[in-house]
């Protein structure tokens, strides 16, 4: 059976007490704390930044789950890795040299992903995959959170499950946008087996139900 993941994302915490909601989500059952960097350029919105990667980092013991929004990605790389990521996880597009900015990622010590945005054809996976530890589908467009999931994203999830299992090796299938409880086990069924989950969770009063209600309908 496989692991399942579930990975907040603190886009739609409350940022004027952001420490505090990291620790209640971690306390709540959180495998990984994602975070959501847009740079107002790639994607239609700015987040934060380096240093508050590394404000958060005490706050939780769980990995930081690094998505990077943002053109050029590479000279901030290094930043995010001294500030505590775990996990860096960039566009194709965001790049001109797709496999030099994974071998970057990994040199910092990082975890390397890539992620697709809907439009972005699943074939630029296709000499990268093996260097990879995680692939995020996006299955929003990104930029804003609390969008409705894209229905044809699952056949891109399955369509990389696919690609995944047959190399063999443990890579992750993360998936992000639209992600609730009353569809997650659609979403599982298709191949993904981590879940970022933001205005799903934050929006609620009770983070520690909710996450248990994800964990209930993965199981189901």
């Amino acid at each position: 059976m496989p692991q399942y993941k579930i990975s907040p994302s603190i886009l739609s915490a409350d940022f004027a007490c952001l420490g505090e909601e990291v620790r209640a989500v971690d306390e709540a059952g959180a495998d990984y704390i994602h975070v959501d960097v847009m740079d107002n350029h790639f994607v239609p919105n700015l987040t934060i930044g380096p240093l508050v990667a590394a404000a958060i980092k005490p706050h939780t013991q769980k990995p930081l789950d690094v998505h990077l929004m943002i053109s050029p990605v590479d000279a901030i790389i290094p930043e995010f890795a001294k500030a505590g990521a775990d996990i860096i996880t960039v566009h194709p597009e965001g790049t001109i040299h797709l496999d030099r900015t994974i071998q970057l990622i990994h040199s910092v010590g990082c975890k390397a992903g890539v992620s697709l945005n809907p439009a972005t054809p699943l074939e630029l996976l296709d000499y990268v995959l093996e260097s990879i530890d995680l692939v995020l589908v996006m299955s929003v467009n990104p930029g804003f959170g609390g969008q409705s999931f894209i229905d044809y994203s699952l056949r891109k999830i399955e369509a990389i499950r696919k690609r995944i299992d047959a190399t063999g090796k443990a890579i992750e299938l993360e998936v992000d946008g639209g992600v609730k409880v009353n569809n997650v086990r659609q979403v599982a069924d298709a191949g993904a087996d981590v879940f970022v989950a933001g205005s799903a969770i934050y929006n609620t009063p009770d983070y520690k139900a909710t996450i248990a209600a994800f964990r209930a309908a993965l199981a189901g």
